[in-house]
């Protein structure tokens, strides 16, 4: 009769923070990445006003989207560099996605056309050698 329901979690942290502190800090992190999924991955809407398209969708695409997000942080931390850590996947698509190239297909190869003299082009070339550094090297 009395029943009473408690949510409780805990937190780790190596920072040497007062308590409070960290936890304010922590629901700053939360609210940002609720704030990508959202906006920046369409976390946020429905695909369809059909019940049973939306629930495949909540099971399934859910978790590509939060896979999707994850890759996204781990592709700004490791290739992108420190001053795109902090920048939303609009930038990065206005920046790298949205570059005007052509795209074939030859030899089994995928090629990416870009004019030697684009802007992007020494950056794709660096960035690509840091994702070839980021492979496991066969054997080993």
């Amino acid at each position: 009769m009395g029943q009473c329901n408690y949510k409780v979690f805990g937190t780790v942290t190596n920072l040497n923070w007062d308590g409070g502190e960290v936890i304010r800090w922590q629901r700053g992190k939360s609210e940002e990445a609720h704030s990508v999924m959202k906006g920046d991955l369409a976390g946020g809407k429905f695909p369809s006003g059909k019940f049973g398209a939306n629930a495949a969708w909540s099971h399934g695409l859910w978790w590509c989207m939060i896979l999707a997000m994850n890759l996204n942080q781990a592709m700004k931390k490791l290739v992108l560099g420190k001053s795109w850590v902090t920048k939303r996947l609009k930038a990065i698509r206005f920046a790298l996605i949205n570059l005007p190239a052509r795209v074939m297909e030859r030899s089994r190869r995928l090629i990416i056309r870009l004019g030697k003299y684009h802007p992007a082009f020494d950056w794709l070339l660096e960035l690509r050698a840091r994702i070839a550094s980021l492979a496991p090297v066969p054997g080993g």
